[in-house]
């Protein structure tokens, strides 16, 4: 599993916004098939919604394969 740090400098970012930042998706709407299948945990919690807000502190676990952690800049 790969962990890795993203830095903000915004008081909170979207999650499909952090996945398009990170590299994990292009576009927005690529992000529905990750939610729909559980792929996507949100601080140890299945997430199903695109534009979670998500502050600095937070995890993101992508297919049990990629955690994100979110830093403040």
């Amino acid at each position: 599993m790969t962990k890795e740090t993203v830095t903000i400098t915004t008081p909170y970012i979207q999650l499909d916004q952090l996945l398009k930042l990170h590299g994990d998706i292009g576009t927005g709407g690529q992000i529905k098939p990750l939610l729909l299948a559980g792929a996507i945990m949100v601080n140890g919690e299945v997430c199903g919604e695109k534009r979670k807000k998500l502050y600095p502190g937070d995890t993101v676990v992508i297919d049990n394969e990629t955690t994100l952690v979110v830093e403040e800049a």
